[in-house]
């Protein structure tokens, strides 16, 4: 029966590859179940709570009795709200019709991409990406384009990778700074390079996933949208999960050309109209109000960050970068590629992903879910006291590998 049921699956969706964060958040679960303690590592969700005042006025907001629809591109107060974040931290300028609330920066992403890819249209995605922009892409029938950048570019793509990679086809250049996977940020030369490179080409629009803006170590942050020469071909995305600790509120945005955000309105129309009322209410509240709670959260992971670099670096076998945002680390472990404890041998970052979680009881992620094989992903969105029991366990797991 399971056979049957599964052949009346779409093409679309047996194509499509489960998330590899949700996938080993689960396995950790699992694990956790049967009574291991395990340390995850694996998911990208800040540690604190959402700040006091943001819940106070979600609550205030439903005492007053925001529980209805609201419109499809979100409250205007909202819009307006996002619109002076714009301007005031980024230097970007949005009329409110120009910016599109939707249910996670994720479904931002989503409603450009299904807005502007049709069947065999090619979408450059700078690599190693967050796990989801190649899926979605398939998902609209076109064709990701992976460019990579490994370890000793910083993981950071050039402009004259970015060059070659277009071609007629070319619809979409994709990419995040701060990085996820990597913590890497493109410095304002780096993304002024790139966007000569697109200026170049009038059928590209640029999707600029601005998510960990928040969080950045080396000063302020950059947009790509500043470039006068693509920003009438820049979709800048952001929301409240990261920088405000807002995970499960499900809040993003985007602001865009209006003839994209009068698309991406049209299709989250079908799809899941607008954002829950309350929580726009609270988010409108977080961009205008008090921001200490946020640059709390920055410099708590920046101490996490230099704690883990410090542990990881005492791990023979482990070759890192030194991110300058987000909340990861994207160590390269292809040396222990080949080596084995005696019962496992380890071919690949998979292997060793696995081999970590089922030895140490530590769930990371494998860094061939974002574009790089020789790589593993570890989340520092927990406490000092688990990072430091973390990598202690992870040290004495490597110290079994030989080879």
């Amino acid at each position: 029966m399971e056979l049957i049921t599964t052949s009346l699956l779409s093409g679309r969706i047996q194509r499509m590859e489960e998330s590899a964060t949700i996938k080993m958040a689960q396995q950790a679960r699992d694990l956790a179940a049967k009574g291991f303690d395990v340390i995850d590592l694996s998911l990208g969700e800040p540690d604190f709570d959402t700040p006091q005042h943001i819940k106070e006025a979600a609550k205030q907001a439903l005492d007053a009795g925001f529980t209805k629809y609201t419109p499809v591109p979100g409250l205007v107060e909202l819009r307006k709200a996002i619109q002076t974040k714009f301007k005031r931290d980024n230097n970007l300028d949005f009329d409110i019709s120009q910016i599109v609330v939707s249910n996670g920066a994720k479904q931002s992403i989503a409603n450009v991409i299904l807005s502007l890819i049709d069947p065999g249209d090619e979408v450059v995605i700078l690599s190693p990406y967050w796990v989801s922009y190649a899926e979605l892409v398939k998902l609209a029938d076109g064709l990701p384009v992976l460019v990579h950048a490994g370890i000793e570019q910083d993981y950071k793509v050039s402009a004259a990778q970015v060059e070659a990679a277009i071609t007629e086809r070319t619809k979409i250049l994709l990419f995040s700074s701060p990085c996820n996977p990597t913590g890497s940020v493109y410095g304002h030369d780096e993304l002024k390079a790139i966007a000569d490179v697109i200026a170049q080409h009038e059928q590209i629009t640029i999707i600029s996933d601005e998510i960990y803006e928040y969080i950045n170590f080396v000063g302020k942050h950059v947009s790509i949208g500043t470039f006068d020469n693509v920003k009438e071909r820049t979709v800048t995305i952001n929301g409240f999960s990261k920088g405000f600790s807002m995970t499960g509120w499900r809040l993003g945005y985007l602001g865009a050309p209006k003839w994209i955000a009068d698309a991406c309105n049209k299709m989250q129309g079908q799809i899941t109209s607008g954002a829950t009322a309350f929580g726009q209410k609270a988010a409108t509240y977080a961009l205008l109000s008090d921001m200490r709670p946020t640059h709390e959260m920055r410099d708590a992971f920046l101490r996490r960050r230099d704690l883990v670099l410090d542990l990881v670096s005492r791990i023979p076998g482990f070759k890192v970068n030194r991110p300058e945002g987000a909340f990861y680390v994207f160590p390269d472990i292809s040396d222990f590629f080949g080596k084995s404890d005696g019962q496992t041998v380890i071919h690949n970052a998979d292997d060793f992903a696995t081999y970590i979680l089922h030895t140490a009881h530590v769930a990371i992620v494998t860094g061939s879910a974002f574009g790089a094989d020789n790589c593993v992903r570890f989340s520092y969105a927990t406490s000092e006291e688990k990072l430091r029991e973390a990598m202690a366990r992870i040290g004495a797991a490597c110290e079994k590998l030989k080879g």
